[in-house]
């Protein structure tokens, strides 16, 4: 579809199924349905999901709470994601969602209607628990220069500090030394290639990791 009126005919079909009386472009709204006393439904057109395309819709919202917005259905490679991202906009503020397919088939994906958020226990303990593992306040609230560092970054940063103060050295001892119970584990897996293993459980410093001391020396505490 390359053009927003080759959307209109799906949604009319979808409306009028209901039992609702639809006509285009009535005053600022794209599609406008009416049944009964009920009140009106207001659907937004568009070729792509868009800032824009929230912004009238949100306007619409002051005529009525049945508002939707309508484009066809995402395709390629991002298409999953862009759906489920774009719904649960439409959700957050309120809005319906309907997609229309190439075969010309619209499809309802949600209704409006207020946005209650179901919380997620497992996900707060995890966002508490890099709150807890941070050391200090390192992203001061934004990216830093190399990115953002969190707490296993932290770690492993401690490690690499450890390790070109005192030359290659056990796991066990890093651990201790550097505060870091999962040191063996970090170093490892050696998920940034800052160090490499000397022999069974030994491990030192690579180039990488004294360039990684460098670049984020102003996060290790």
């Amino acid at each position: 579809m390359n053009r927003e009126d080759q959307l209109y005919t799906p949604i009319k079909d979808l409306l009028e199924r209901q039992g609702y009386e639809v006509k285009g472009e009535v005053g600022a709204a794209d599609v406008v349905a009416r049944r009964g006393d009920d009140p009106p439904v207001v659907v937004e057109l568009k070729l792509r999901f868009s800032l824009s395309l929230f912004h009238q819709a949100i306007a619409r919202l002051t005529v009525t709470d049945l508002v939707y917005i309508a484009v066809p259905r995402p395709g390629g490679r991002q298409a999953r994601r862009q759906l489920r991202d774009n719904l649960s906009l439409c959700r957050r503020l309120g809005l319906g969602l309907i997609t229309v397919r190439a075969d010309g088939r619209a499809e309802v994906h949600c209704d409006p209607g207020p946005y209650a958020p179901r919380k997620s226990k497992v996900k707060q303990a995890r966002l508490l628990r890099e709150f807890d593992r941070l050391r200090g306040d390192p992203n001061q609230g934004g990216a830093t220069r190399h990115g953002i560092v969190t707490a296993y970054r932290q770690d492993a940063l401690a490690c690499a500090t450890y390790l070109a103060e005192h030359g290659a050295s056990k796991g066990s001892v890093v651990a201790q030394g550097a505060n870091v119970p999962k040191a063996t584990q970090i170093m490892a897996k050696n998920h940034y290639g800052w160090f490499e293993r000397v022999t069974i459980g030994v491990y030192s410093l690579t180039d990488a990791g004294r360039q990684g001391l460098a670049d984020w020396a102003y996060s290790e505490t």
